[in-house]
C-alpha cells in the first residue's frame, strides 16, 4: 500500500491512510487480535457476521 504526499500535506496523507487501513479491517483485526479468542466463540462470532452480511445484502437488493 502507497500514500503520496501532495504538497507536503501530511495530515491530509495520514488521514487516507487510516481509511484505506479502516476500509481493509486492520483495525477491527488488531482489536480481535489482542486477546485470545476461543475457537468456538470464534465461530459463533463470524457466523454473527456471516448473519449481518446477509441481512444487508437482502436489504440492498430490496431497495434496488
Amino acid at each position: 500500500m502507497e500514500i503520496q504526499v501532495v504538497d507536503n500535506n501530511v495530515e491530509k496523507a495520514i488521514r487516507v491512510l487510516k481509511r484505506k487501513l479502516q476500509q481493509e479491517g486492520l483495525f477491527r483485526e488488531m482489536k480481535q487480535r489482542k486477546f485470545y479468542e476461543k475457537p468456538s466463540v470464534k465461530r459463533k462470532r463470524k457466523e454473527k457476521e456471516a448473519q449481518r452480511r446477509l441481512r444487508k445484502k437482502m436489504r440492498m437488493m430490496k431497495k434496488a
